[in-house]
């Protein structure tokens, strides 16, 4: 693959966890992701994602088909989704009924991501649990194949199921996408014939061999012709790269909070630049890329390709915190006018033209 072909293919789509701003309230938090889904509609990213987390003062989102029925009401084209739905803590009809009463507001621009990670702690886990009686089954294959027949109608004949109809019927259906951060995760994508979501930013170690191992064993099923994967990435841009660092100050104090099991908000980068000062950072896994892209529009763009390239992926999900939300909008924006996206995209040709002239 050439870097012209990178530079026509690669999309950019964004991934958003609510995170807390020490300082604020979580609802504020909320209402930050709503501000960011228009203006990343407008500014031409692919999808507009929402994770769900259990129990964290850091992250607000715990139930993103509520919220995702809000943005699909304040967007226009982008297209709205999970990522993802924690499928081990719901039933596969309830959740076939949420994103179907969201596919019937917004047909053709809702996407199922699902995973089987908890969200949270072991103790949450058992809070959500379906049934306590029992010892905690992993039984996500089932669920996924439950799921995936409740949204399509196909439950064999005679199964107890089969007679169900999920409301609201509407032509289509949700857009059901596998996640995950493991090599699990890229088995179960290949055996339901789903496209597939790696977490890279989460867990960067197995990236390449997720990505080839699901490229690999993937074959044509009812809901992909070909695979389809991209990766979830960190970003962080600013008109410096001295000013990007001092932004991901906050990123790199929360990434050692969490690995202590300190759920606090998200500080500020003079918190947590000083609190870094005392403590220094926590080692942790790296792989080929790093977790996060931090710096100035040009080079996290070179650096996103790269990968892109590397991998064979033609989408890359975007994830960026940042402690002011201003700032944490304007990186998006930098990014989307480096792409040439949307309305940049006039200003970003004349500026290959040059560069090639």
């Amino acid at each position: 693959m050439t870097l012209d072909n990178v530079e026509k293919k690669l999309r950019l789509s964004v991934l958003d966890q609510s995170p807390v701003p020490a300082g604020s309230m979580p609802g504020q938090a909320l209402q930050n992701s709503i501000e960011l889904a228009r203006l990343v509609d407008g500014l031409g990213y692919g999808r507009f994602w929402m994770s769900e987390h259990h129990a964290m003062d850091t992250l607000a989102c715990t139930a993103p088909e509520v919220i995702l029925a809000r943005i699909g009401a304040e967007t226009k084209r982008i297209r709205i989704g999970s990522g993802g739905i924690m499928l081990p803590h719901y039933t596969p009809l309830k959740v076939a009924e949420c994103f179907r009463t969201l596919h019937a507001l917004y047909p053709g621009r809702v996407d199922l991501g699902i995973g089987r990670a908890p969200g949270g702690g072991p103790i949450e886990a058992l809070a959500l649990k379906r049934d306590r009686k029992t010892k905690m089954l992993d039984d996500f294959p089932d669920q996924v194949s439950e799921l995936l027949a409740f949204l399509g109608h196909r439950f064999p004949e005679g199964h107890p199921f089969a007679g169900i109809r999920v409301s609201p019927e509407m032509p289509g259906a949700p857009d059901v996408w596998m996640l995950g951060s493991s090599m699990w995760s890229a088995a179960a994508a290949v055996e339901f014939g789903l496209p597939y979501s790696f977490a890279h930013f989460f867990s960067p170690v197995n990236t390449r061999a997720a990505i080839e191992t699901y490229r690999r064993g993937f074959t044509e099923s009812i809901y992909r012709k070909a695979a389809e994967a991209t990766a979830a990435v960190g970003v962080i841009c600013a008109e410096t790269q001295e000013e990007a660092e001092f932004l991901f100050s906050s990123v790199r104090l929360l990434q050692r909070r969490i690995r202590q099991g300190d759920r606090r908000p998200v500080a500020s980068p003079e918190e947590a630049a000083r609190e870094l000062y005392l403590l220094g950072d926590m080692p942790q896994e790296e792989g080929e890329w790093p977790r996060y892209f931090v710096g100035t529009p040009a080079l996290v763009r070179e650096r996103l390709e790269a990968m892109a390239e590397e991998l064979g992926i033609g989408e890359l999900i975007v994830n960026t915190i940042v402690w002011e939300q201003k700032k944490r909008l304007r990186s998006y924006e930098l990014l989307a006018e480096e792409f040439g996206m949307g309305v940049f995209a006039g200003e970003r040709d004349a500026r290959m033209v040059d560069l090639r002239s």
